[in-house]
């Protein structure tokens, strides 16, 4: 496995980055044994860097991994908030290191900026956050976004340490540009001394059938430090920290891992605005009370019905 700095922080990060999310109860929703197992694994091959978020509920996960490994000094642990005062900023830093057993979290982030107008509402919960890094209740502070806007605002500001942005390599989720404005971006930033770790490689799923050139694309931009990506079997953990750290992976693993078993997900927070209904090829999705249902044995995993959707409500997992 490779390590890098994160941008002018200090910290050293796998090149791999475990997104802890869809281990979760509100994806996979593995048992808690079964998912700090899982995070163990990363931790055997080399993976130091945990990113999760107040609203993903993996805490105990991470906290039990934690415990288990015995070595807290050489993990790495990113959550997010998205708290926008001071008093709710103060509860989330609260609960993050509560839940996960731990004095100080290394990297805590506003969750999902979705402007510069954004970053202005949530200044009372960036100077907490500011003030916790003083203290040393947090290392680094960051955002988290969608947004090529978003990383451009961030990059100018002292404040921000580290940004963490949707990149793969069809730009599917950025919400207001395409591919080579974020990339654009994401230079400026890391050029100003910003870490950049990176979300969505494989596109919430919708591009699992290209996962090599997918991951391997994020991989070999010089201005990302890490990249984010969500596993939920062991076999997803080894051939993507292969992939990532730049190892040998071998042809079987890549057909095991090709041939896990995958099915669509439509996320909690949905709204049922209809669009993926609208675009499925296969007509295997419907609304139903107000929320899409899907015909699992009519649905090709063809993924437009992700790639219709700004909010990533609709994943294959």
């Amino acid at each position: 496995m490779e390590y890098r700095l994160l941008g002018r922080t200090g910290i050293r990060v796998s090149r791999m980055c475990f997104g802890v999310l869809t281990i979760g109860p509100l994806q996979a929703n593995l048992g808690l044994a079964q998912g700090a197992a899982l995070i163990q694994k990363a931790f055997e091959v080399g993976v130091n860097f945990l990113d999760t978020a107040e609203l993903y509920r993996t805490y105990p996960y991470i906290r039990r991994a934690l415990r288990e490994h015995g070595n807290r000094d050489r993990i790495v642990v990113a959550s997010k908030s998205y708290a926008y005062t001071r008093s709710g900023m103060r509860k989330s830093v609260e609960r993050a290191r509560r839940g996960m057993g731990l004095d100080t979290v290394d990297l805590f982030l506003l969750h999902e900026q979705e402007s510069a107008l954004t970053l202005r509402g949530h200044r009372p919960a960036l100077e907490y956050l500011v003030e916790c890094r003083d203290k040393g209740l947090v290392r680094a502070v960051g955002v988290s976004t969608h947004c090529a806007a978003v990383v451009w605002a961030a990059a100018e500001m002292e404040e921000i340490d580290v940004i963490h942005p949707v990149i793969n390599y069809t730009g599917l989720g950025i919400r207001d540009a395409g591919i080579k404005e974020m990339l654009a971006a994401v230079r400026t930033a890391h050029q100003r001394g910003k870490g950049i770790y990176a979300m969505k490689p494989l596109g919430g799923g919708n591009l699992v059938r290209e996962a090599r050139r997918a991951l391997e694309f994020v991989r070999d931009l010089p201005y990302v430090d890490s990249v984010a990506v969500g596993v939920r079997t062991e076999d997803e953990v080894v051939y993507d920290a292969l992939i990532l750290g730049g190892g040998e992976v071998d042809p079987a693993l890549a057909c095991k891992v090709a041939g896990c078993e995958k099915r669509l997900l439509v996320e909690t927070w949905c709204r049922g605005c209809g669009r993926c209904v609208k675009v499925c090829p296969a007509g295997a999705l419907h609304l139903e009370g107000g929320r899409p249902v899907v015909d699992q044995e009519k649905c090709v995993l063809c993924g437009y019905c992700g790639a219709a959707c700004n909010e990533f409500c609709i994943r294959i997992v």
